[in-house]
């Protein structure tokens, strides 16, 4: 596989590439690109980067600041499979043209960024990171907003909703049920053939795949894939939303990350496995202790837990994150650490007596987060808790669903609401300023980008308000 300037420039001839396809990631997560002919791509374009107009990119420079550099990653080649022509696809982090410094708001840069200062520390030397995104697949989905009408409806084949729906050839009946859509074959699992293609096509760009399945909610489904080092395991996302996308759109269908576009079954999300490496040995092992967590483990749990709050702003960054974390059901919620509770917000899973596996899974996030940001902010409320040797308590094995009120109200909880965790972060951001991995700049533009997706929602009567109030 090509590795360096000198290889890609190499395969480009050999292949005959002519078009190269430039990707970069703006700060809502989304993938942005530009498709330059492969002469325009030369050795220093790989230090220099290629010049582009950035005014237009949500949340980025003004006009009249505008020129900005895009700066392909060698390691990251793989030809398009979505282009009809022959495209090779890098992706990029963006710098600033004159100075050659990595620009402040590039998601990819400030990873390197909280990678730079995670080696500064001496506390480590590698960031292991491994997210599960869950995603939805609808046959049809039609939704407006306006100033007098507002709806959204989503539909599969699949839904309980549709058992009695007259369908062409006749209803078969083959539902899934409310809450029984984990594991179940076909033809309850329609899309068996659609996720292989999806998980198929991700090994072949070079993606570490595991496995696949159908999750528990409607028209729910998962990929797997293997961790890898922080920037890395962003890319892959990168790359597991868009191979999602494209391939259930090849199946006339389309996918959602919105983590809760269905009411009353389970929502998506991106529960993140996380662990740190130092001269090639694991810090999270410790033999004899609960869930054999070691001391740097148990304190990175603590900053995990403490800035929870927080850094939520980035691991879920939209109102309709928060109609997922709602308490009393399954949803990770509780600021607690556990072994096998599942509403945990850090559980440790069983990993036996590997000190190679050991490691902990961050369970409240999901897959609308920028997986650049999201896993530099966990990384450095992590070592925010090691550095202050931040106790987690106790581990919390009880059952949560049995708890009373009492014993609940004793349990801190992640934020109700976007703006709540804005609020948080607003007040709770100088783990994020270490080493400048973050600067003020980019939290108060952050905070001022999402503040309004707030208002959005806040200046729009909902539906569901007329069943409620209309006649009242």
């Amino acid at each position: 596989m090509a590795h360096t300037p000198h290889d890609i420039l190499r395969r480009i001839k050999d292949e005959g590439i002519e078009l190269i396809d430039l990707k970069f990631t703006d700060l809502h997560g989304k993938w942005q690109h530009l498709t330059v002919c492969a002469d325009l791509v030369e050795e220093q374009s790989f230090s220099e980067g290629l010049a582009f107009d950035g005014s237009s990119i949500r949340g980025w420079k003004a006009i009249n600041e505008s020129d900005m550099a895009m700066v392909p990653d060698a390691a990251t080649a793989w030809l398009d499979p979505f282009y009809r022509h022959k495209t090779l696809s890098l992706i990029c982090s963006i710098q600033e043209p004159r100075s050659g410094q990595p620009y402040g708001r590039c998601p990819r840069a400030l990873a390197q960024k909280a990678l730079n200062h995670l080696a500064s520390t001496s506390l480590a030397d590698t960031a292991y990171f491994g997210p599960e995104p869950e995603f939805f697949v609808f046959d049809d989905v039609r939704y407006s907003s306006g100033s007098g009408s507002s709806f959204y409806s989503v539909d599969s084949v699949e839904a309980p909703w549709n058992s009695a729906r007259l369908e062409e050839g006749g209803n078969l009946a083959y539902k899934v049920q409310l809450k029984e859509g984990y594991f179940p074959v076909a033809p309850n699992d329609t899309l068996q053939d659609m996720r292989s293609e999806m998980l198929l096509t991700m090994g072949s760009l070079g993606v570490p795949i595991e496995k696949q399945h159908h999750e528990v909610a409607t028209a729910q489904h998962e990929l797997g894939m293997k961790f890898a080092e922080l920037i890395t395991a962003a890319d892959n996302v990168m790359i597991y939303k868009y191979v999602v996308r494209n391939v259930a759109k090849k199946y006339g269908r389309t996918a959602t990350f919105m983590p809760k576009p269905v009411f009353a079954d389970n929502g998506s999300g991106m529960h993140v496995h996380q662990s740190l490496w130092k001269g090639g040995q694991p810090l999270f092992f410790g033999e004899g202790t609960y869930a054999n967590l070691s001391q740097t483990a148990r304190w990175y749990i603590g900053g995990l837990l403490k800035h929870a709050p927080s850094f939520l702003a980035f691991t879920n960054p939209t109102t309709n994150s928060y109609k997922r974390l709602v308490p009393g059901f399954e949803a990770p919620v509780n600021l607690v650490y556990s072994q096998g509770n599942r509403s945990a917000a850090v559980r440790i899973p069983l990993t036996g007596p590997n000190p190679k596996a050991k490691r902990l899974e961050f369970r409240s996030g999901d897959a609308l987060a920028n997986p650049y940001l999201a896993f530099s902010a966990m990384l450095m409320a992590g070592l925010d808790g090691i550095r202050n040797q931040i106790d987690p308590g106790d581990g919390t094995d009880l059952d949560l669903f049995e708890l009373s009120a009492d014993e609940l109200a004793r349990i801190s909880t992640v934020p109700s609401s976007l703006n709540g965790a804005l609020q948080a972060l607003d007040e709770d951001k100088d783990y994020l300023l270490a080493g400048e991995v973050f600067t003020e700049d980019f939290l108060n533009n952050w905070i001022a980008l999402k503040y309004e997706e707030v208002q959005q929602l806040r200046q729009r009567p909902h539906p569901h308000e007329f069943t409620m109030y209309y006649d009242a």
